[in-house]
């Protein structure tokens, strides 16, 4: 008991920054001859790139210095000698990529343009002074692929796309195929025609497009890679493509989920092994090879693991690990001498937090679907209940350390996390049921949920609230606005409100996924799914709405826009309706400042506690002060 922390003895009030403040490190990375290793930690408050020697991890340095939003994503480049870096200006989206000496620490702008979104889709060992970077300059809906020599930032053109969703491209930088996707949803594989140009090859239905494609694990022939794909069955397994018949052979399936994460040889490109997801992760061995590796760090005792990154031989693996009560840690893993050490915690604040378990319940549909679900329970039951809902809709929810849960848990709620349909790896029939019902039988799968909840004892039914961002904020609005007398409040982050203005307004370069958005909406083109668009908009709705509501925005999100959460806003004013509406003028879509999303949580916490009822942590007088937050509306209400 000596090593607890003052303050985190029994139930104590766990502090909102140590649970979303700035990680003391995170995102480990090794260089190439396994010699080093990076990783993201605060400098002066902001999250900067470190460097330090495999055997000297205390005497780490910054690579970078950036005193805005920070570095959060990076790689190694093949060369060893640069680190490549992406970052956004205030949540635009806009991200150029950067390279870094590690020597020197100098920094160069790969994509100096302004108003462009830039990404690395590729680095090879066989060019490792060069990577390549797709970005929409020349064209914002459809960005073209180029050769860029890190060192310098020469860039040549590779690939001009010519209206494509992406390309699949070999560790030659031989571009192999390309991805197209039609009106109708469906998605279509192209292969180069031998004249400059492409020609389609293989089809993939609207009901397989989103759970199907083909990997960049080319074999060194150029004659397989790999497929994943759920033509012909519901989950998607995986396959061996055969690149010139276009036949496949069937390498790994399951009933319940969809093939997840790949381990593949870093030379050859053959499958090692596989995660699956059900309710819990977990890697299957393809090589036996490979099953000692899986053994030794599954009896290691070290959570639900994954593999993050790999010296350029393979032998020394970082290896990030997480449990339910336990945030997340990095290791580095010798897989000849078969030893593993620790090299850090990422929150050691929460060490002796009280943290409360996490459970898997599987809840059943009103019309068959099994919704796998996650409950967090504070240590008294029944309570008030918070149906926390996730983005996408296409994604989903995992089994592990949530610090929302355990924040909400924490002041005495208990948290139901939801995989509805819509949700993503289990199966297209779970997927595509989804279309064409948002705010309907997307949140018949959260009622059925509540319902489950209370009928077990677990919720206070006078006492549940709905919150969630992006399509979560989307769903807190819509059932809110459906079911008025159910919940006591919601709180909404950054959820589109108006769903024609929302199609009206996506990003440019998100044009040829497009058509899989008017697949599952409604298209805003025809008379029926304009009114489809409407009748699911809770701002039409907004008059419904009886219970109090807390929005946050972020004025520079490109994808849902501040118009989303303003004509909500107003239309919840003109009628008279209680809102408390915040908006951050340097956030996007989300709250990526720490102090931000610490403000923010600190509103939400005094709001929930105001009507639910739960502890609360006093606000202190620096939280408000440190971010950036206006409160637009309701300041009185909290």
């Amino acid at each position: 008991m000596n090593d607890i922390p003052a303050g985190y003895l029994d139930n104590a009030l766990i502090k909102r920054a140590d649970l979303f403040g700035n990680p003391e490190k995170t995102n480990a990375q090794i260089s190439p001859n396994g010699e080093y290793v990076s990783f993201v930690a605060p400098l002066d408050d902001v999250l900067n790139i470190w460097v330090a020697r495999r055997s000297a991890l205390a005497a780490a340095t910054p690579l970078t210095r950036d005193t805005g939003r920070g570095f959060r994503s990076y790689m190694w480049a093949r060369d060893g000698v640069h680190i490549l870096a992406s970052k956004d200006q205030d949540g635009d989206e806009n991200f150029h990529v950067y390279a870094i000496d590690i020597s020197t620490t100098t920094m160069r702008d790969l994509t100096p343009y302004d108003g462009v979104q830039a990404s690395i889709v590729k680095r090879s060992r066989a060019h490792p002074a060069t990577i390549l970077i797709s970005h929409n300059r020349r064209d914002a809906r459809f960005p073209d692929v180029y050769s860029v020599e890190v060192a310098t930032g020469t860039e040549t053109l590779l690939i001009e796309n010519p209206g494509l969703a992406g390309f699949s491209i070999d560790d030659d930088y031989v571009p192999r195929l390309a991805g197209r996707i039609d009106p109708d949803g469906s998605a279509v594989t192209l292969r180069p025609d031998g004249k400059g140009g492409w020609e389609d090859w293989l089809y993939f239905a609207p009901e397989d497009a989103m759970s199907s494609g083909i990997t960049e694990d080319f074999s060194p022939d150029g004659r397989f890679t790999l497929m994943i794909s759920s033509q012909g069955r519901d989950t998607a397994a995986l396959y061996r493509l055969d690149m010139t018949s276009g036949e496949k052979t069937l390498l790994a399936a399951d009933d319940r989920a969809d093939i997840g994460a790949l381990i593949t040889d870093p030379l050859t490109h053959q499958p090692l092994a596989y995660q699956l997801d059900y309710d819990r992760g977990r890697y299957y061995a393809l090589d036996e090879a490979i099953q000692p590796d899986l053994d030794f760090l599954t009896a290691a005792d070290i959570g639900d693991w994954a593999l993050n990154a790999r010296s350029h031989d393979d032998q020394i693996w970082v290896v990030g690990a997480a449990s339910d009560i336990a945030p997340g840690a990095a290791y580095i893993y010798d897989r000849a001498a078969k030893t593993i050490s620790k090299l850090y915690d990422s929150r050691p604040a929460l060490a002796g937090a009280p943290l409360r378990p996490m459970e898997p319940v599987i809840i059943d549909a009103r019309d068959g679907f099994k919704l796998v679900s996650y409950l967090t329970r504070p240590a008294k039951t029944p309570s008030p209940l918070v149906l926390f809902v996730h983005g996408g809709p296409w994604g989903r929810d995992h089994f592990g350390y949530n610090p929302y849960h355990q924040w909400l848990a924490n002041r005495g709620y208990a948290v139901l996390s939801v995989n509805f349909r819509a949700s993503t790896g289990f199966g297209k029939a779970f997927l595509n049921a989804g279309d064409h019902e948002w705010g309907a039988k997307m949140d018949d799968d959260l009622l059925d949920a509540i319902a489950w909840a209370t009928q077990n004892g677990i919720a206070d039914p006078a006492r549940i609230a709905i919150m969630g961002g992006s399509y979560g904020g989307y769903a807190t609005l819509a059932s809110m606005t459906r079911n008025p007398e159910l919940y006591a409040c919601g709180v909404d982050i950054v959820g589109p409100s108006n769903l024609e203005t929302l199609l009206a307004t996506v990003p440019p370069y998100w044009e040829s996924f497009r058509a899989m958005l008017v697949k599952s909406l409604g298209d805003p083109d025809t008379a029926e799914g304009l009114a489809l668009l409407r009748e699911r908009s809770p701002v039409h709705q907004a008059d419904r709405l009886a219970r109090p509501l807390l929005i946050g925005q972020g004025a520079n999100d490109p994808r849902v826009k501040q118009a989303e959460s303003d004509q909500m806003v107003a239309a919840l004013q003109a009628k008279n309706i209680p809102v408390t509406y915040v908006l951050f003028p340097d956030e996007g879509h989300g709250f990526a400042r720490p102090e931000n999303n610490i403000a923010f949580n600190a509103i939400t916490e005094a709001f929930l506690a105001r009507y639910l009822g739960g502890r609360a942590e006093p606000i202190g007088a620096s939280e408000l002060t440190a971010s950036s937050a206006h409160i637009l509306a309701g300041e009185e209400a909290l």
